[in-house]
């Protein structure tokens, strides 16, 4: 059995992600960020979307929001704040109630004259134990109630500074008071030296702590560090009082001198909480909060709840990620747990590490102006989804290339050997193999080669198209919601042209009042706008210059419009819009469309829409080019598009 080597050790790993873990599956997220790009959000927003609505197996931002907030709401709905003044109430009721039922049967006038002072107590329960402080109790029933009022102030006004005091003071002897208000002394000295600038406050802070360092589970590593904590669990006491009706307020303030039987805590307490003031003003000393419930909170679990408000309060605004350089890492999970539990962590943590590898694995980059855009990388991959998605559609449309071994062009990855009249280039790693093998069991002469011996690369002939894919960017796409179905088919066909038929050349040609090039990453981008006009006769010229420049491919043009042509280029640049139609507009679309079919220009289109005047218009565009129209609906365009240009290549 092996032994660990010493001075190592084994355990979970903390410090930051799992470089052990398996990488975020984000093809699903990723997917939903396309749709949202190509729905016209830019890529911060779309990002931010997927993180508030969440995933399929983890909840979003705003699942998590909501439940913050329920829980914010539950704690004002259930819980009110004098729980203290009915313990308080109680107590003196049970030790006033044991000291007449002592006295009763007593005769003597003593009795009489001590049943007369307890009638004669203030209404009020501060102003009653206070008149009670030196009073000869003959019961010991109510003298151990009594006693255990002030005990109870006691625990609560510590409990509502320091977290857990109260539990940990259920059985205070008058050895903890004492120590109590010797930490107490030394705290309120080391903050009035912190305050001050000594700079012998480090020491002071480190005999403090080795001193009563058993009062702060926090432990807390220099003085900045104990006054954050002491501040925050101070506030929280703070705006507990100010959530109180003003006679509840003075009732605690009066019966806060009866603590422990001595004033002398409660003017600890007020000067500790004056120094905090002082030194983190920061914090929240004047806020209130409503608390509307039944179930009543003594001063320490009030000041818990308060604090546990101002967390989910602090929470709320991390998970909103509203304010600059926001990101999901700044969420305190810790408090997260404690609020809404593990699985809300798990959730949150989900989400940090999506949003974390989305940057790392370079979907998602800066460009120069400081924005987010998609990466290439995430193109692809968006692609490669649209383009499977068209294809599961539209099934049977065809197959990729004729291969023609012995002809020019691409090697296709196999080999054979040479027979005479090949032209292909040798396989020269084949070929030495084959002549070494051969020649290996003949001892001296080195390796000689043989014409038996030379393989050849086999190569494909692949034909060469041009294509120009028209698409129509008038608001009418995007009211009639055909801007997402649109894109998706730009997304499909680059895709499959950029990975399967590379020597093909793609150019995509955008079109509402002008037409412009554009390139994938602007087209995906790109935010539906309100412009009139539907210019294809400036489309169908961009697309004729395209062609153009690749002579020796098989010139395929595919428009894709859901208007009849409204603008129409003038020659000095400007674009004119008129509806109904021009005839110049007409008539120069057409003059377009006739130039292509002079090219051998095969148009296709794709018609979404059943405008009657638009059909008879593309019914002609089909006619005197040669094409035809194919009328999907928005769900089948990238099916219609990608099916037509592969039964065009099936052609060729």
């Amino acid at each position: 059995m092996s032994s660990i080597p010493e001075g190592w050790s084994y355990g979970p790993w903390h410090d930051g992600p799992d470089p052990l873990k398996a990488p975020a599956d984000l093809r699903d997220a990723l997917d939903e960020i396309g749709r949202d790009v190509m729905g016209g959000s830019s890529p911060r927003s779309a990002l931010e979307e997927l993180l508030r609505r969440g995933t399929r197996n983890t909840q979003g931002l705003d699942d998590l929001s909501r439940r913050l907030w329920e829980r914010r709401r539950d704690i004002q709905r259930q819980h009110n704040l004098d729980g203290t003044l009915r313990d308080v109430q109680r107590l003196l009721n049970d030790a006033l109630e044991a000291e007449r039922h002592d006295l009763f049967p007593n005769p003597s006038d003593d009795a009489r004259f001590r049943e007369a002072q307890l009638d004669a107590l203030p209404s009020g329960t501060a102003a009653a134990v206070r008149e009670l402080a030196n009073y000869d109790w003959q019961s010991s029933e109510a003298r151990a109630k009594y006693e255990e009022i002030r005990e109870l102030l006691g625990r609560e006004l510590l409990g509502s500074r320091f977290e857990g005091m109260k539990e940990a003071l259920e059985q205070t002897t008058p050895e903890d008071v004492e120590a109590i208000n010797e930490m107490l002394t030394d705290l309120n000295a080391l903050l009035a030296a912190h305050a001050q600038g000594r700079p012998e406050v480090p020491e002071l802070f480190e005999e403090f702590m080795a001193k009563h360092g058993e009062f702060f589970p926090e432990n807390p590593q220099n003085v900045e560090e104990l006054i954050d904590v002491l501040a925050q669990r101070a506030a929280a006491a703070q705006r507990m009082m100010n959530s109180m009706t003003p006679e509840q307020r003075a009732e605690l303030m009066e019966l806060s001198q009866q603590a422990f039987g001595s004033p002398q805590l409660a003017q600890q307490l007020a000067q500790l909480d004056a120094q905090l003031q002082s030194l983190r003003p920061g914090e929240d000393w004047d806020g209130s909060e409503r608390m509307s419930g039944e179930d009543p909170l003594g001063l320490a679990e009030g000041a818990q709840a308060m604090s546990d408000l101002a967390e989910l309060d602090a929470l709320a605004e991390q998970l909103a990620q509203s304010y600059p350089g926001a990101r999901l890492e700044d969420i305190d999970l810790d408090a997260l747990t404690r609020q809404l539990g593990d699985e809300a962590t798990v959730d949150a943590r989900r989400l940090s590490e999506l949003e974390r590898e989305l940057r790392n694995q370079g979907l998602i980059e800066r460009a120069p102006d400081g924005s987010l855009r998609l990466s290439p990388k995430a193109l692809r991959q968006l692609g490669q989804t649209a383009l499977a998605d068209v294809l599961r559609t539209a099934r049977g449309a065809g197959e990729r290339d004729a291969s023609n071994a012995g002809a020019a062009g691409e090697l296709s990855g196999s080999t054979r050997q040479w027979e005479f009249g090949d032209t292909q280039p040798w396989d020269v790693p084949r070929t030495v193999r084959n002549a070494v093998l051969r020649t290996a069991h003949v001892g001296g002469g080195g390796v000689k080669l043989d014409v038996a011996d030379v393989e050849i690369a086999e190569t494909e002939h692949r034909a060469r198209a041009a294509v120009a894919l028209l698409v129509d960017t008038s608001w009418s796409m995007v009211q009639e919601g055909r801007w997402l179905p649109m894109k998706r088919t730009a997304l499909a066909l680059h895709q499959l042209i950029s990975t399967r038929y590379r020597n093909d050349a793609l150019q995509l040609i955008t079109f509402g009042r002008y037409a412009g090039v554009v390139e994938l990453p602007q087209l995906i981008g790109m935010e539906g706008t309100w412009e009139q006009g539907t210019n294809a006769h400036h489309a169908l010229l961009l697309a004729g210059r395209h062609l153009r420049r690749h002579p020796d491919a098989q010139p395929v043009v595919l428009m894709v419009t859901d208007g009849e042509p409204t603008a129409h280029l003038e020659q000095d640049g400007t674009a004119e819009f008129s509806y109904p139609p021009e005839p110049a507009t007409l008539r120069k679309t057409i003059f377009e469309v006739d130039r292509l079919a002079k090219l051998g220009a095969s148009l296709t289109v794709f018609r979404l829409g059943d405008d009657p005047r638009l059909n008879a218009f593309v019914d002609l565009l089909a006619r005197r080019s040669g094409g035809r129209v194919l009328a999907p609906d928005a769900d089948g365009l990238g099916a219609a598009v990608v099916g037509d240009y592969l039964r065009t290549r099936r052609k060729l």
